[in-house]
C-alpha cells in the first residue's frame, strides 16, 4: 500500500469524526507491509474522553501486537505531545503525517529518536483543518489545551 492509500484510510476517519461533530483529526496503524492493523479518529468529543485522541484510537483498535518497531502510524495532522509519547512509548518505527501547518507537535523529536518520519504536506488535510480551526475557535484551542 502506498503512503498515499495509507494516508487515505486516516483522511476517512478524520471526515468520520467531523461528521460525528467532533474534531477531524484520523489515524491509522500499519505494518510495514501496509497490512491495516488499527484505525481510528479523535473522539474526545463524541465520547467525552479527553484521551481519545486519533492516535490512541487507532493503536487501541490495533489491539496486542508482538512488536511495534515495524509499524507505520499514519495521521492527518503531526501528532501531539501525547501522541508522539505513545510513538515513542512503544517504539513504532514509523510516522506518516498528513500536515503540519496548522498544528507541529512533536514529529521532530521523534525523527531525533530514530522514527523515521515523512510529511506529506496533503492540502486535503491543510483544508480540513483550516476550515475546522476557522469555525470552531474554541473547541480546537480545547483540543490543543490552550
Amino acid at each position: 500500500m502506498s503512503p498515499g492509500e495509507m494516508l487515505d484510510v486516516a483522511v476517512e476517519e478524520a471526515q468520520k469524526g467531523l461528521a460525528e461533530g467532533g474534531i477531524p483529526i484520523g489515524a491509522a496503524l500499519f505494518s510495514a507491509d501496509g497490512e491495516l492493523l488499527g484505525r481510528g479518529r479523535n473522539r474526545r468529543v463524541q465520547q467525552g474522553d479527553p484521551s481519545v485522541h486519533a492516535e490512541t484510537d487507532a493503536f487501541r483498535a490495533a489491539g496486542r501486537q508482538r512488536g511495534y518497531r515495524d509499524t507505520i502510524m499514519v495521521t492527518t495532522l503531526s501528532p501531539c505531545w501525547y501522541c508522539s509519547g505513545l510513538v515513542r512509548q512503544f517504539n513504532i518505527g514509523a510516522l506518516l503525517i498528513g500536515e503540519a501547518r496548522t498544528f507541529s507537535g512533536g514529529h521532530e523529536w521523534l525523527a531525533e529518536h530514530g522514527v523515521a518520519v515523512t510529511l506529506l504536506d496533503d492540502q486535503r488535510c491543510v483544508k480540513m483543518m483550516q476550515d475546522f480551526i476557522a469555525a470552531k475557535p474554541d473547541l480546537w484551542a480545547e483540543d490543543i489545551g490552550e
